[in-house]
């Protein structure tokens, strides 16, 4: 019996020996531009272009040289762009997030008119590229008078059929109804049912639904660089996308702009990683496991 049971020990690994090597290439797959990235911004321009190792760091460091200069070039403008990426993450962010969580727990948990034909128009609008919108977006938002505003940006940031998917189907699942119809004969409201009751129970999922709306405001790339002709409402986005369009053309004069763009987009990316670290302790609770008695 023991040599059965070592000889299956020594048959397991094995077992599941293609999908680690998998799993180590995509994560080296993944990586590999993320350190390019790291090592890239802490180079000067000579370094960058003398032909050396992309993938490892010169004699010379350059990281608080470089960050400095990221900061102070053009009236210190790279950070203007993260204060307004922040804001147009936040707000559209939270407010996706508000309006999925209210959306989501009303067609899981109400019947009424127009219910089905209501959620079939959601599914159908996941159907839709975010990018075929841009355009007649922008038309209605210029005859309101709303281009080249931060509202340009945020309110279209609002929608987000796919959280209010994913919050339908959470709240289906892991909110009894049972649960609901107590915390109702004790004599709570809607309201208090869902912020007491049902909001602890979908906290998992808000939060995922928080970071993926966060996230996409984020990166968002071509709706403020339709909406958007001022340079000091760009998001970060379009800001290094314009600082790459000058350095192509090198008409940065004697700036190498290739350096502080590199660094940038390094610089771009650290908030997202606080907010993925930050937030991923919220996955581990609020099932209903043993929710009823």
């Amino acid at each position: 019996m023991s040599d059965r049971s070592s000889t299956a020990g020594r048959r397991r690994p094995q077992r599941h020996l293609p999908l680690q090597v998998l799993l180590g290439f995509l994560v080296v797959y993944f990586l590999v531009p993320f350190w390019w990235v790291i090592v890239n911004s802490s180079k000067d321009a000579p370094g960058l272009f003398s032909g050396g190792n992309t993938l490892w760091f010169t004699d010379r460091i350059d990281y608080f040289d470089n960050l400095q200069r990221l900061f102070t070039y053009d009236g210190g403008i790279y950070g203007r762009w993260i204060l307004n990426s922040t804001l147009y993450a936040l707000a559209g962010g939270v407010g996706a997030t508000v309006l999925a969580v209210l959306a989501g727990y009303g067609f899981a948990k109400y019947r009424f008119a127009g219910r089905r034909f209501s959620f079939a128009v959601m599914l159908g609008a996941l159907m839709v590229p975010s990018t075929a919108l841009v355009i007649p977006t922008f038309i209605m938002f210029s005859g309101l008078g709303l281009t080249n505003t931060i509202w340009a940006v945020i309110l279209p940031s609002l929608l987000n059929p796919f959280g209010v998917y994913l919050m339908h189907v959470y709240a289906r699942d892991a909110v009894p109804d049972e649960i609901l119809d107590a915390a109702r004969v004790d004599g709570a409201g809607e309201v208090r049912t869902l912020l007491r009751v049902a909001f602890p129970l979908m906290r998992p999922a808000v939060v995922t639904v928080l970071l993926l709306s966060a996230v996409a405001s984020w990166n968002n790339y071509f709706l403020p660089l339709a909406m958007l002709s001022d340079n000091r409402l760009f998001p970060v986005t379009v800001g290094l996308g314009v600082w790459q369009g000058i350095a192509s053309a090198n008409n940065s004069g004697s700036t190498s702009l290739w350096s502080l763009i590199i660094l940038g987009a390094l610089v771009s990316v650290i908030p997202l990683i606080i907010a993925f670290f930050t937030l991923q302790r919220h996955w581990r609770g609020g099932l209903s496991v043993g929710g009823l008695r």
